[in-house]
């Protein structure tokens, strides 16, 4: 699998680095183009976590328009956006490609292949939700970075986890979280 991760400046870089370290683990998964907004480096390094690095994992700026995932004939297999600002949300679900994340989703959305929105925002106004709305009708995932607490988590690592594994089960790449009722 070639999967698309683009890393925005809304809160939860435990999100990506998670999904990352999980991505480059598993043998399915032979390559992962990473993208960060223009502000998420700066919100990665505030939050004190640190990307993983793999020879798995290519990096292209926000701002190359000639990068293989701007193309649907690169035939990536999945993209996505974690955390997800709702402002990355409401410029895909209109149309907007002024950026390389902002293409990418275009291309996912376009050539019907999977895409997932970890929007990190709360509350939600009006615009927020038809938005999320215009995605899903047009194919997109929208999984808020809404925890679990079924398995009891114990500490903020596997609070994240959780919603980390939901991730993963939509991509159907290899996830052993929990699973309600085998306990």
């Amino acid at each position: 699998m070639k999967i698309i991760v683009a890393i925005t400046a809304a809160s939860g870089a435990i999100y990506a680095r998670q999904l990352l370290s999980r991505l480059v683990a598993e043998e399915q998964v032979e390559r992962i183009a990473v993208i960060y907004s223009s502000n998420a480096r700066q919100v990665v390094e505030y939050e004190g976590e640190q990307m993983p690095s793999s020879p798995k994992i290519v990096e292209y700026d926000n701002d190359d328009m000639f990068a293989s995932v701007a193309s649907g004939s690169a035939r990536w297999d999945a993209m996505v956006v974690v955390p997800s600002s709702v402002g990355t949300v409401g410029r895909v679900a209109s149309g907007v490609s002024g950026t390389l994340i902002e293409r990418a989703a275009d291309v996912m959305l376009k050539e019907r292949r999977r895409l997932i929105f970890v929007v990190r925002e709360t509350p939600y106004s009006l615009i927020h939700l038809r938005n999320m709305t215009t995605l899903t009708e047009a194919g997109a995932i929208i999984l808020p970075a809404s925890p679990s607490f079924y398995s009891r988590p114990q500490d903020v690592e596997s609070v994240c986890l959780t919603v980390t594994e939901r991730i993963l089960s939509q991509l159907g790449v290899g996830s052993n979280g929990y699973v309600w009722g085998e306990e």
